[in-house]
């Protein structure tokens, strides 16, 4: 119990916007990241999500498209330590040590996107 947090690689131009679409047709080879309780990452996730017109209640199963100007932001944010502090029942703490693997991330992230491939961030908790 508690935050999971995935990416997926999807083909491009799969979906018609950036949020709320079905992402159930996804299997496992299509994972490209996941995390495990990092929720000022999820935090910022889910900021994104809501300002890309998310319409969920809760930021939990719903997918946010991820786009190489948003891997930038991210990476900015990473880099300055300026995560939004994110709270949640079950979600853990971050605490830091999390940043070279999220630019991890952000490496394969940007590399899939050259790929002509989309990438979408989900979570479960």
């Amino acid at each position: 119990m508690g935050l999971d947090m995935y990416a997926y690689t999807a083909p491009a131009n799969l979906f018609e916007r950036d949020v709320d679409f079905d992402i159930d047709i996804f299997p496992a080879e299509a994972r490209l990241h996941y995390w495990r309780k990092h929720p000022d990452l999820h935090g910022w996730m889910e900021e994104l999500y809501y300002a890309k017109g998310g319409s969920s209640e809760n930021f939990n199963r719903v997918p946010v498209a991820l786009t190489s100007s948003d891997l930038d932001e991210l990476e900015l944010a990473i880099r300055r330590n300026a995560l939004p502090i994110t709270q949640g029942f079950f979600f853990g703490k971050s605490d830091g040590s999390e940043a070279e693997d999220d630019l991890a991330f952000i490496e394969k992230a940007r590399k899939a996107i050259a790929d002509e491939l989309d990438v979408f961030y989900t979570s479960c908790w």
